[in-house]
């Protein structure tokens, strides 16, 4: 466990001490492990909130002595709040078979469910992990009292080999077991 701490905190390090041109890094399409079944055939998924240091376009790390900082010349290849927003509406989705789209809502009929997404961390931890936390809302049409209110926490392990390409496959992955974790215990 130590020798995975130093060299999680050793890539924590190195992708701050990054020089260089800027580099932008797209976070892959990770479809779900899972298809699963909910009690609503349309969702929409309002616009993601991200703390501050998130919403910036840079990357932003976690040292070892807890210090958010942003990585060196490495950027996000689309405006976080935006990318976050279609990822995880992208995610829904695919896990669900529902119709799922984020704010403002195309369609000409409204949604059966509305879900909100509040972050609180976004980021790459010392320990060599993409944390996403936060809490989630699904409000329903219906008046059935279905309406819910749910924090969570995932951490997913950067692959330590593959840098900022791992940092944001880990991204991806976070965002794919949030889609998981809303479906599951929010949408059914």
């Amino acid at each position: 466990m130590m020798n995975r701490t130093l060299t999680a905190m050793a890539l924590v390090a190195g992708l701050a001490a990054c020089g260089g041109p800027e580099l932008r890094y797209a976070v892959p399409q990770v479809a779900p492990a899972e298809k699963m079944a909910i009690a609503f055939r349309s969702v929409e998924l309002r616009e993601i909130t991200l703390p501050t240091y998130a919403a910036l376009e840079d990357i932003y790390v976690e040292t070892p002595e807890g210090v958010i900082t942003p990585a060196k010349d490495l950027l996000w290849a689309d405006d976080p709040v935006r990318a976050a927003t279609l990822e995880l509406s992208r995610a829904l989705r695919l896990s669900t078979g529902a119709r799922v789209a984020s704010e403002p809502w195309p369609f000409d009929d409204f949604a059966e469910a509305r879900v909100e997404v509040r972050l609180e961390e976004f980021l790459a931890d010392a320990q060599g992990r993409f944390r996403v936390a936060g809490q989630y809302f699904v409000a329903t049409r219906d008046a059935l009292g279905r309406d819910r209110a749910e924090t969570f926490e995932i951490a997913v392990p950067i692959p330590q080999a593959e840098g900022a390409t791992g940092l944001a496959a880990a991204r991806a992955a976070a965002m794919t077991r949030l889609a998981e974790i809303i479906a599951r215990d929010g949408l059914r």
